[in-house]
């Protein structure tokens, strides 16, 4: 018998995966399941970026490139973190990579020894623990608070740091929760993040999109400070609607990128020719396309949100990004329903497909085990049909019958 790696044997498969499958089968079966698992845009990659990739595909642009990107690419990602960020960085400090999960794993192996700590906040991403513990670290998980919106406090922060911490994993606008860090919270987490030599990885892939008043600010456009400290990660994936080109960035201290060029040199050779081509016709061209999505995911959010709030009993934060709502379920654990008791939303999620044809991913997934997650990256006929059955499953749900006493 083969026997496994102890990194692999310890990666945890996500329970996620067995409702995604049940719904996929009940969808080839002819039943009408309404999905909010999408972590994906619903949209077509923009027209010009297509026609980019087919040119340089007709061109004969298909063989190796540099294996940090081609040049043409890296200024174009180094002149946009100056304009839309405020980070100054050079090309050279650019690597990019095949999709920002790529880039955040690059990032961890550059960054972390055996052992290594690493702060991630909940709700968070289901892959980062998993990343972490690839790299070989430690994945430290620090729960935020609904009332707070999610967010990290600076207290909480520095009272979890340790000896052993070397990260802090910033994601804003958030995926679970489409919570955002604003200009204040980041400036009073930088300051333990400086008191306590930390290095801070900011996932930013949402950040085109972000609804009402809220914006967007880099944590390393905060000071030289930050910036000397900060490993910015994005992609071109949910901006540009390009979740299959596998295309994504990090941006940082150039002894860092360089050995996240020398590592991905290794792990992957290079990025995918054309599609770097592609990368460069979103970032040099028009945006109309990302403001469309943009506005057409806020009213599916409200939508949404409205939608969930009007349930007796939950509660849900206004996402200020992201496509995601995150509702907290949890006034209707321990009820039941046709003898089926729900615990958690694990088993919420389970019930509310096999009863409702309605597909959601269990908040327990994210570290936050009293929601669930709700994307709105679908049609908005879809979202009202599967927001109506969701509340009327609620409704049928039963408060278990008290044991009599002896």
């Amino acid at each position: 018998m083969i026997k496994l790696s102890r990194k692999a044997a310890g990666i945890q498969p996500s329970p996620t995966l067995a409702i995604t499958a049940k719904a996929k089968k009940l969808k080839a079966e002819g039943k009408d399941v309404v999905g909010f698992g999408a972590g994906e845009p619903d949209f077509d990659t923009p027209e010009p970026i297509k026609a980019a990739a087919i040119e340089a595909l007709n061109k004969g642009f298909t063989k190796y490139t540099a294996s940090a990107g081609i040049d043409e690419l890296r200024k174009a990602i180094a002149d946009k973190l100056a304009k839309d960020n405020n980070i100054t960085v050079g090309p050279g400090q650019v690597v990019v990579s095949n999709g920002a999960k790529h880039s955040l794993q690059n990032a961890f192996y550059a960054l972390l020894n055996e052992g290594d700590e690493v702060i991630i906040p909940s709700p968070y991403w289901v892959s980062y623990p998993e990343m972490v513990k690839l790299a070989g670290g430690v994945p430290v998980v620090v729960a935020t608070l609904e009332e707070n919106e999610f967010r990290l406090s600076p207290k909480v922060l520095e009272r979890m740091v340790s000896p052993r911490t070397r990260v802090l994993v910033l994601c804003s606008p958030s995926n679970p929760t489409g919570s955002m860090y604003h200009e204040e919270h980041l400036r009073a987490l930088l300051e333990v993040v400086v008191k306590k030599d930390l290095v801070v990885i900011a996932d930013e892939i949402y950040e085109k999109l972000i609804y009402g008043a809220a914006k967007h600010v880099s944590f390393a456009s905060l000071s030289a400070e930050a910036l000397a400290r900060t490993i910015t990660v994005n992609g071109f994936s949910k901006a540009y609607s390009m979740t299959g080109w596998r295309l994504g960035y990090a941006a940082g201290p150039a002894e860092v990128m360089k050995a996240i060029d020398n590592l991905q040199s290794h792990a992957a050779s290079n990025p995918v020719s054309f599609a770097q081509k592609g990368a460069v016709a979103a970032l040099s061209g028009e945006q109309g396309a990302v403001e469309a999505m943009r506005t057409e995911f806020l009213k599916r959010r409200d939508v949404m949100v409205h939608a969930l709030r009007a349930i007796p009993g939950v509660s849900c934060v206004e996402p200020e990004g992201a496509f995601y709502a995150f509702p907290n379920m949890s006034a209707y654990f321990g009820m039941e329903i046709n003898g089926r008791v729900l615990k958690d939303s694990t088993d919420f999620a389970a019930a509310l497909l096999d009863e409702d044809l309605v597909a959601v991913v269990p908040g327990a997934d994210f570290g936050a085990p009293d929601h669930i997650r709700l994307s709105y990256a679908t049609d908005m006929g879809s979202i009202v049909k599967g927001l109506e059955r969701l509340t009327a499953f609620c409704a049928k749900l039963k408060a278990v019958p008290a044991t009599a006493e002896a």
